[in-house]
């Protein structure tokens, strides 16, 4: 399956960076971030909610986005 994502230029050298530091492709490295937010979501589902200390799962990520939370 094709996605196409659109990244800013920032997040890109990011990326990059990255992944010729882990020896993987760009879209290797997108693969994993992706398959580390979903193994997030997944525990979170759960009602097992996990900190996430990675800046580029989080560039990923919808945690700050939508409607807050009443505390």
């Amino acid at each position: 399956m094709r996605i196409s994502i659109y990244v800013d230029e920032k997040m890109m050298r990011a990326l990059k960076k990255r992944a010729k530091d882990n020896l993987l492709s760009v879209r290797e490295m997108v693969e994993d971030i992706v398959r580390k937010s979903m193994v997030s979501y997944m525990k979170r589902w759960r009602r097992r909610r996990i900190k996430v200390d990675d800046i580029l799962v989080q560039a990923f990520s919808r945690d700050g986005r939508g409607k807050k939370r009443k505390r």
